[in-house]
């Protein structure tokens, strides 16, 4: 697995964590201490902020996992890669998008630019 593969895989661990103390461990897994996590609907900063729009994201859409599509794509210390928000009752899939993420010297993002592809009009 890449640098670039992993930090992605990580990434999906801390948003598709449930509990709150294993969401703690994955995001401190995934991102720096002072990392950050930007998109149309947040832009915050550092372990507790990352896992609050993460567990807010879970109540928002209970029963869902976030998963990849796509190849993840990097170069240097920038990886990108697409996502989906899928039901594990249907199958469905109501919100998409991409990201854009800086890497740290230890392989951990140290910033996230995401981008909605996808919303329902409920949203």
């Amino acid at each position: 697995m890449s640098r670039y593969e992993d930090a992605v895989a990580r990434y999906f661990t801390a948003w598709n964590a449930v509990a709150a103390d294993a969401r703690a461990r994955a995001v401190a897994a995934a991102w720096t201490e002072d990392g950050t996590y930007t998109d149309p609907l947040a832009d915050v900063r550092g372990h507790e902020a990352l896992a609050t729009v993460i567990a807010g994201a879970r109540e928002r859409f209970p029963g869902f996992v976030f998963r990849p599509t796509g190849d993840v794509d990097g170069h240097h210390d920038t990886v990108r890669f697409s996502w989906e928000l899928v039901s594990e009752a249907d199958g469905s899939a109501p919100v998409a998008g991409s990201d854009v993420a800086t890497l740290a010297g230890d392989g951990r993002l140290s910033g996230v630019l995401g981008f909605l592809d996808r919303v329902p009009a409920t949203a």
